[in-house]
């Protein structure tokens, strides 16, 4: 009996482990822990390729009905962080954004969803662009596994607003985060 109840519990933890082993994650295969120069804003005194990384994630919720994505900088000297990117209303048959799908005219963006107003002004992805000499700064990718088809916002939705909706009707979560500073 004790071996009975010995091997169920190991079989027990097993399962536990081998689910939150399975959990909701974000990978990149651009993001080595340092942002490249194809990642880095062109413009703000910067003068990189500014490309969105290719970002992928695996195991949402089975209630997702869509997805997001930000990326955000909270060491930027604003008060208030910097965002460099939000596209939302990602349909849930997606599991992946392609490299340059924060792009503008030539976007690679899956087809419904919408890239909306960044700390820069405008639409779609704006690289890294920390000010010259500042300590290296971080860039938290967040992909959100939401519980609605679309969250009722259009382009030019300021983040804060984004980030609300997103909040308000996340499933789950997952982020990666990169560095970039410029000496």
């Amino acid at each position: 009996m004790k071996k009975l109840i010995s091997l169920s519990a190991l079989l027990f933890v097993s399962i536990m482990q081998s689910c939150a082993a399975q959990g909701f994650v974000l990978t990149s295969p651009d993001i080595q822990g340092q942002l490249s120069d194809e990642q880095v804003f062109n413009g703000f005194g910067c003068s990189g390729k500014n490309i969105s990384p290719r970002l992928a994630w695996k195991n949402a919720p089975e209630a997702t009905k869509s997805f997001a994505l930000t990326v955000y900088d909270p060491d930027a000297p604003t008060g208030s962080g910097w965002w460099h990117w939000l596209i939302f209303d990602i349909p849930v048959s997606i599991n992946h954004l392609d490299k340059g799908a924060g792009g503008g005219e030539n976007s690679k963006a899956p087809k419904g969803s919408i890239q909306t107003i960044t700390s820069f002004g405008q639409s779609g992805f704006g690289g890294a662009c920390p000010p010259q000499g500042d300590k290296s700064h971080r860039y938290i990718f967040t992909v959100y596994a939401l519980k609605v088809d679309k969250l009722g916002l259009d382009e030019k939705a300021g983040p804060a607003l984004v980030g609300y909706y997103l909040n308000a009707n996340q499933l789950a979560k997952a982020s990666i985060m990169a560095y970039y500073g410029r000496n």
